[in-house]
């Protein structure tokens, strides 16, 4: 490349670093809107799952041991119990009111039948319209069940003379050892702050991307900005799309700083193969964004299919619905969202720590992201010196 295309470029990038110093939205989607978005979900989701989540009880039996059991789920982190019910539609009418996400049911008559070892029942009812609040209180009330279940039965052994060894032989004959891997702690702002935070940077870069070329047609500078680059589209999009490209990248650096380094999130592999990622996942968004607004030429229609792309990354990318449990079709296209190839590198590197080779897929899928702009480069150097934007 000779000097001379050098300086062209150079001062579109200095015009380009003008434009966004002195317009409030190039700012805010670029830095205030990341930032915000790192902070409030770390913030919100500090203690990496809800606790204290307000439960009921109808204890109808009201023993001792019913009582036990009762402080033993109160302790629980995720549960705590707000108020006693007197009835079973009592305690239904305050779950449907928002009041409680669950309620324990016990009935009357349930420490007698378990002594006399005639199998009481107890109930307990979660609203999962609130998934993530009534999945974990499924948990904590069906733990409880196995564990009131496991110490009566216990003390009726212990009742005929069982030792402790043979009791505990009897009530759990098969040790289970479990192991939660790469995210031990069962943490949900691990699980979702690694790739929100991506996603949501990655629509973000979406639509500047496709605004910061689209006003250059709704403004009429786009023939000024082709002379500038002596008619040569390409110097105009890397000029253009150069201090973009620089500050989306010190904002996906910070996001894996601030993850890995200040947080203390899970990163096996270390920093730098994550920095490199969101590197890639920047450039590789800024082609997309140009090649949706060399497809449809118009900046109406580009940015609506910008958010749709960018919005759809989120369900199809994997973090919220697995994959492979997708329909055939699904599996097929979800390799068209950048977002999907960002993913599979972040587990490959920061949950399992493998070597970088064993991700060539997503990284290549990503490398090719960055050639489509070479399909529609003839249609955006027509665009810019032809079109006329139609309000």
């Amino acid at each position: 490349m000779s000097v001379n295309s050098l300086q062209q470029i150079g001062a579109i990038a200095k015009r380009e670093v003008y434009r966004i110093a002195t317009r409030p939205m190039y700012l805010f989607c670029m830095l205030v809107a990341p930032i915000l978005c790192y902070v409030f979900f770390t913030t919100l989701m500090y203690n990496g799952l809800p606790t204290n989540m307000p439960s009921g009880v109808v204890d109808l039996d009201n023993s001792s041991v019913t009582r036990n059991i009762i402080r033993n789920l109160d302790a629980f982190q995720q549960t705590k119990i707000v108020k006693h019910y007197a009835s079973f539609t009592e305690a239904r009418k305050a779950m449907q009111q928002g009041e409680i996400y669950s309620f324990y049911y016990i009935p009357k008559g349930t420490t007698e039948l378990a002594l006399a070892s005639k199998q009481p029942k107890v109930s307990f009812y979660t609203n999962n319209a609130y998934l993530i609040a009534g999945s974990l209180h499924y948990r904590d009330l069906r733990m409880m069940s196995e564990l009131a279940s496991g110490a009566i039965g216990r003390a009726t052994l212990y009742a005929k003379g069982a030792t402790e060894r043979q009791a505990m032989g009897f009530l759990q004959p098969i040790v289970i050892d479990t192991h939660a891997l790469n995210n031990p702690w069962l943490n949900y702002s691990v699980y979702l702050c690694n790739t929100l935070f991506p996603g949501v940077l990655m629509l973000l870069i979406f639509l500047t991307t496709v605004y910061t070329l689209g006003t250059e047609i709704k403004q009429g500078t786009s023939r000024e900005l082709m002379k500038m680059a002596d008619f040569s589209i390409s110097k105009v999009l890397v000029g253009k799309l150069l201090p973009q490209t620089l500050i989306f990248f010190i904002m996906a650096t910070f996001q894996n700083v601030y993850l890995y380094a200040f947080m203390h999130y899970p990163c096996n592999s270390g920093i730098l193969p994550m920095v490199l990622a969101g590197g890639l996942l920047v450039l590789s968004s800024q082609a997309f964004g140009v090649f949706l607004f060399g497809l449809f030429g118009s900046l109406r229609l580009a940015l609506s299919a910008a958010s749709l792309w960018g919005v759809i990354s989120f369900s199809i990318s994997g973090f919220t619905f697995p994959v492979m449990a997708m329909h055939p079709s699904l599996q097929a296209l979800c390799n068209l969202f950048p977002l999907r190839h960002y993913f599979l590198i972040y587990v490959n590197q920061a949950l399992n720590g493998y070597p970088i080779i064993y991700a060539w897929q997503p990284v290549l899928a990503l490398l090719l992201f960055m050639m489509l702009p070479f399909f529609v480069i003839k249609k955006l150097r027509t665009i810019f010196m032809e079109y006329v934007y139609i309000p």
